[in-house]
């Protein structure tokens, strides 16, 4: 049934307002129904857009209890979907709702939304009240190109994963079991470009062990961890990951955080956490990677050992166990791509080089364990011990460019 008239519509409300006195326990759908700008279509009862049912909302329509659309949900640039109520609203359905505005205004103690159909944002979401569940439903939250999300808080979000297509900024309204606590992501390249953004407040060292971490990271977040994809594009982000004392332990990450409090991530095939940086701002309580990512999944917060962060954000490893296990099997300095002119050298406790490269970690040419036949007798692997390295770049720090120096030893285990 299509409404072409404004009055149409206004009749179609009341009748709808009537139906849960007559005891009708549902809406049903099976034609189509378009809600015009200026007016309003209210559902009482339950909502059931079927298969063959159509809704064109571009108007102003009220759902005060379950929705269900196996059918096309859909708009014009223009209309507000309001999901009310005072108990739980399941949501729910086969096809993606399509809404151009939402509003989230449910009261229950409880999770006040259930979604489990997907649902997708071309404008605006205003989170007033009550938590959406989506983390067990195997739903989708989506916001398209622009959308955003106003009055979100630790009363209303996501408790589940949110996706975002486009190439805008984006803070993703997520969080879990009632803490909101966001990640943001740089502008992407691509309007196609999609990522995925996730909050867990839960210990992660069950799935991603805390004691296999990077040897400038001091203490990791024992409490909470986001999970960032990038499901679509070939963009790279800055990611941003905020702390919040009720959330964020041990204390000792956030204390004097302006430098020591960084973003690691959990390399999957080096079963590690890695170091990307950070960022800090005091006011706001964020850490922002020093870089555009380039990997991406769990991620959390971590307090560092400042005097291994080099100028440019490197980080170096100085444990080399090559034997094919994936964890340190060659000499690692994160970030070293990003900086022009680098050298690195390696030498024996005799001051014999052993290793020389430019352009380190980028065809492959990293130390291994194993001499350079170029500088030294033999190619095999060289005993367990102590040696040297020296790192040189350039780093640009915005005013001036300066050439970085650094020494240290390395300890390479091959028994």
């Amino acid at each position: 049934m299509k409404m072409k008239t404004n009055n149409i519509i206004i009749r179609l409300v009341s009748c709808l307002l009537l139906l849960p006195l007559l005891t009708i326990s549902q809406t049903v759908n099976t034609g189509e129904v378009v809600v015009t700008p200026g007016t309003t279509l209210s559902t009482v009862s339950d909502l059931n857009n079927t298969a063959t049912g159509t809704i064109i909302n571009d108007g102003d329509v009220y759902a005060y209890s379950h929705w269900r659309n196996d059918g096309v949900v859909d708009h014009n640039n223009s209309g507000i979907t309001r999901f009310v109520g005072v108990s739980p609203q399941i949501i729910s359905g086969n096809t993606i709702s399509y809404l151009y505005d939402a509003l989230f205004d449910n009261e229950a103690n409880q999770t006040a939304f259930e979604l489990s159909g997907d649902v997708s944002i071309a404008n605006e979401v205003n989170f007033d009240e009550g938590i959406i569940d989506s983390n067990n439903q195997g739903a989708s939250f989506t916001f398209e190109q622009f959308a955003e999300h106003i009055n979100t808080s630790e009363d209303s979000h996501v408790d589940g994963p949110v996706i975002k297509i486009g190439d805008n900024t984006f803070d993703y309204p997520i969080g879990d079991k009632g803490f909101y606590r966001y990640a943001e992501i740089s502008a992407p390249d691509a309007t196609s470009d999609t990522f995925s953004g996730t909050y867990t407040f839960e210990n992660p060292d069950t799935e991603f062990p805390l004691i296999n971490r990077a040897g400038v990271i001091e203490l990791i977040d024992n409490q909470e961890y986001w999970t960032i994809t990038n499901d679509s594009g070939d963009s790279n982000i800055l990611l941003t990951l905020s702390w919040d004392e009720n959330t964020t332990t041990p204390e000792e990450i956030v204390k004097s955080p302006e430098t020591a409090i960084h973003i690691v991530r959990w390399d999957e095939g080096q079963q590690l956490w890695k170091d990307e940086g950070g960022v800090v701002d005091v006011a706001s309580k964020t850490v922002t990677t020093n870089y555009f990512l380039e990997e991406y999944g769990v991620f959390t917060l971590a307090r560092v050992k400042e005097d291994l962060v080099l100028p440019g954000g490197i980080v170096i490893s100085n444990g080399v166990s090559p034997n094919g296990d994936g964890v340190n099997d060659y000499f690692q300095i994160d970030k070293i791509q990003n900086l022009a002119n680098n050298k690195v050298e390696i030498f024996d406790r005799y001051g014999k080089k052993i290793f020389s490269t430019t352009n380190y970690d980028t065809n492959g040419n990293v130390f291994e364990g194993i001499s350079d036949a170029n500088l030294t007798i033999g190619n095999g692997l060289l005993p367990t011990g102590t040696y040297f390295y020296v790192l040189s770049y350039d780093f640009d720090d915005g005013s001036t460019i300066q050439r970085i120096k650094n020494a240290g030893y390395l300890y390479l285990i091959t028994d």
